[in-house]
């Protein structure tokens, strides 16, 4: 099984979870090798996880979850194949 980004994300908090079968965490982990992007996706849900378990409270900076929404939508659209309009 080979995996591309659009694949991998969906995967991330059960692959973190461990909750992914043998063979989808070693299509992940090879992904991972080799995708500095989905690395650094991985690192920040972890990170998000840990923050989110801690029991002290902050305050996100204003506009943040505007600007994490745009992010991701555009990493998704240059992750998605082009439309041809075939289908």
């Amino acid at each position: 099984m080979r995996l591309d980004c659009k694949h991998v994300w969906p995967y991330i908090s059960d692959y973190i979870d461990g909750t992914v079968t043998a063979e989808e965490r070693r299509a992940i982990e090879e992904h991972l090798e080799h995708c500095e992007i989905c690395s650094a996706i991985l690192d920040s849900v972890h990170n998000i996880l840990v923050l989110t378990a801690d029991d002290r409270i902050f305050r996100l900076p204003l506009g943040y979850s505007e600007r994490l929404h745009e992010r991701i939508g555009a990493e998704l659209e240059k992750a998605a194949p082009p439309n041809d309009g075939s289908g």
